[in-house]
């Protein structure tokens, strides 16, 4: 696909794990070209976590296959006199350096900002970190249930009694290497126009603390904490987790004419002429109660025939899905959103990974080779290239 928009981007991936590594593959999905600089004979530590002990062992993985599909890999020691050599060679034609350490762990090793600055004047570095690079906290060790913990999700994720709660899946992670990732094609779009490169400095807390959208902000503007409430959106009601004849579904009847049709719907108009459930404030008042006569209505048909029957008429709804369900929609599998590429190390296995979600000219965004083995570009990277703007030739390799 030639018409991606960072074709022609390098990038020099420092990081580990997830924040990072998912970062520099959304910048690989819209066609950057994504070097992961591994330290040599460990790599990624990612590349040992996952459900499965053999992969683990092999140092791939599931967790590492999942975030580094189409990236290559070599091994340097950047404490080493001769790979920080190399390090220099590749920073020169170098458009992007990501890493993910702890505040200041590469400005002791010699390469702080102004040293990157005066080395390559357009590149753009940037630095994930579970604080930021100042502040008191910038030294305190962070993972993602740090975060979460220290943002504020997880007190108001779950029921009254049983909040706190991690989210199932690590969203503090996911949300850093996404603004990481628009901070980037910001300043590559930015140095396009003033030729030169930026240091961009991303907090995972900082970042997690914008993505909750009204939980901060209802505080922030009103004074009014909020509050676990487990299924249930605090903002409208109905609006949450129900219970159909055989399973789970949610429905969002935000807006008043969305509430009028669900109860014209699941035959209870009553409930629009009940003062109670008059208008959204007092349905918010009167939730339990609300809640109970609709599920009650709800439990006359499946979830599956609710979905498509209020989704017709303009209602919110569908069914609460497992992981397995979700990957095997219909909808996802007619966008394209995972691929097949083959599984490293294994002739027979495929391995299948996702995409992000976006279509460029009705094609989606997809990794075209399997994720590389620990140091399997090692004399395959050549140091310099022919820079341009958004260059659009390909990189060619050079095999030693």
């Amino acid at each position: 696909m030639d018409d991606r928009p960072l074709r022609g981007v390098r990038v020099l991936d420092l990081t580990n794990v997830l924040a990072g590594p998912y970062c520099s593959y959304q910048l690989l999905l819209l066609g950057a070209e994504v070097v992961k600089i591994e330290k040599p004979g460990q790599g990624d530590l990612a590349r040992r976590l996952g459900p499965e002990p053999a992969l683990n062992q092999a140092g791939i993985g599931a967790s590492f296959l999942a975030q580094n599909a189409g990236k290559k890999s070599i091994e340097l020691d950047l404490k080493n006199p001769a790979d920080q050599a190399t390090f220099d060679q590749m920073l020169h034609d170098a458009d992007v350096l990501l890493e993910n350490f702890r505040a200041g762990v590469l400005a002791r090793i010699g390469y702080d900002w102004s040293t990157l600055h005066r080395a390559n004047p357009r590149l753009i570095y940037c630095a994930i970190s579970g604080f930021g690079q100042s502040g008191p906290m910038n030294q305190a060790p962070a993972y993602d249930q740090i975060i979460q913990g220290l943002a504020g999700m997880m007190s108001i994720t779950g029921t009254p009694e049983t909040a706190p709660l991690r989210v199932g899946f690590p969203v503090s992670d996911s949300i850093g290497g996404l603004v990481a990732a628009m901070s980037i094609c910001a300043a590559l779009a930015g140095r396009a126009h003033t030729g030169k490169g930026v240091f961009l400095d991303v907090s995972m807390l900082e970042a997690s603390l914008s993505a909750m959208g009204w939980a901060a902000s209802n505080y922030l503007v009103s004074g009014i904490p909020p509050e676990p409430m487990g299924d249930q959106n605090a903002t409208a009601a109905p609006s949450g987790t129900f219970a159909a004849a055989d399973g789970p579904l949610n429905i969002a009847a935000n807006r008043q004419t969305q509430f009028e049709t669900l109860c014209r719907l699941v035959d209870r108009m009553d409930l629009v002429t009940d003062q109670r459930f008059a208008d959204r404030e007092a349905r918010k008042v009167h939730r339990a109660e609300l809640n109970r006569e609709i599920n009650a209505a709800l439990r006359h048909r499946p979830a599956l025939e609710w979905e498509r029957l209020l989704s017709a008429a303009g209602v919110p709804c569908a069914r609460i899905l497992t992981v397995p369900q979700a990957v095997g929609l219909e909808q996802l599998r007619h966008r394209g959103f995972f691929t097949d590429l083959a599984f490293p190390g294994d002739p027979d296995r495929t391995l299948r990974v996702s995409g992000n979600g976006v279509l460029v000219n009705g094609a989606p965004l997809r990794a075209e080779a399997p994720p590389p083995l620990l140091g399997q570009h090692n004399g395959q990277i050549a140091p310099s290239r022919v820079d341009a703007e958004f260059d659009t030739s390909p990189y060619e390799e050079t095999a030693s």
